[in-house]
């Protein structure tokens, strides 16, 4: 029972859990409209399912469709987990996955289609039919999935729409961070058959597709608020710096947990900042 919960927590990506949670955090900080709001009976769950089980359902589908092709991935070596075939394993999963309808349940309608949006495109993006991970532009189109549960929280609590240059600006964001994270498997996918935009593109466009994405990110946020934008703009740079030095991407990859937080704590403290002098 201990190895088995030990791999769960391998295949939900700990170093990532933030990566959902993250976003529910600053969509409540910018949905309040007073400090009473940040903590409720909806939004203590909500951050709670996006931690934990939305990363088992997320990951899990992952490694599930994707056992043939991580055969040779090095990545899953030590920090990720290879799909086992444990069939309590694949139970917790689908549990994981039911879990879900709670969040609709917790929210009002208004928060119902970033909510759809991410379970649909959660589990297509891994899965069949559509498997959008293997179709170069779509797999990084539809990794906006990261930023809906964000979405859901400043609408369930704010009782409206995120503003329309926020949401863009996020999607454009994830869009980078996918294409970057792609980077290392460039080779592994290769060997596999499997076509993403990354290998399509190839390391160093991929690393210019993804300054472009962070740029416009940084760009669009600007529009929502100039200091928002300043804030995004270490994106860009990060990826310039990376591309101008002999730092390896699948060194500079497992550095995108720290910044995200550091990105993710300052919005955060923006909002609360706001709450606090209104």
């Amino acid at each position: 029972m201990f190895g088995r919960l030990r791999y769960l927590l391998t295949l939900s990506r700990p170093r990532f859990w933030l990566y959902l949670a993250g976003p529910v955090v600053v969509g409540v900080a910018y949905g309040a409209g007073t400090t009473a709001d940040l903590f409720t009976e909806t939004t203590i769950p909500l951050f709670a399912y996006f931690l934990l089980p939305a990363n088992v359902f997320l990951y899990g589908i992952n490694d599930v469709f994707d056992a043939d092709v991580d055969t040779d991935n090095p990545k899953k070596e030590a920090k990720e987990a290879r799909w086992q075939g444990d069939p309590i394993v694949a139970v917790v999963i689908v549990a994981s996955t039911l879990l879900g309808a709670v969040t609709f349940a917790l929210t009002p309608k208004v928060a119902w289609p970033y909510l759809a949006g991410f379970f649909l495109l959660g589990f297509q993006y891994s899965a069949p039919p559509l498997r959008f991970k293997t179709t170069p532009v779509f797999d990084s189109l539809s990794n906006g999935l990261y930023i809906l549960p964000g979405a859901a929280a400043y609408a369930a609590v704010a009782g409206a729409q995120p503003p329309l240059a926020a949401l863009a600006g996020a999607w454009l964001w994830t869009m980078g961070m996918h294409t970057f994270s792609a980077i290392p498997d460039i080779e592994p996918d290769r060997a596999a058959g499997i076509r993403t935009t990354a290998t399509m593109l190839g390391e160093s466009r991929t690393l210019a597709y993804c300054f472009g994405c962070w740029l416009a990110a940084a760009v669009v946020f600007g529009l929502v608020d100039v200091r928002l934008g300043l804030v995004l703009a270490a994106y860009p740079l990060m990826v310039l710096g990376v591309g101008l030095s002999s730092v390896a991407v699948d060194r500079a990859y497992w550095w995108f947990p720290a910044l995200n937080t550091a990105v993710g704590t300052l919005l955060t403290l923006g909002a609360l900042w706001r709450l606090v002098h209104a």
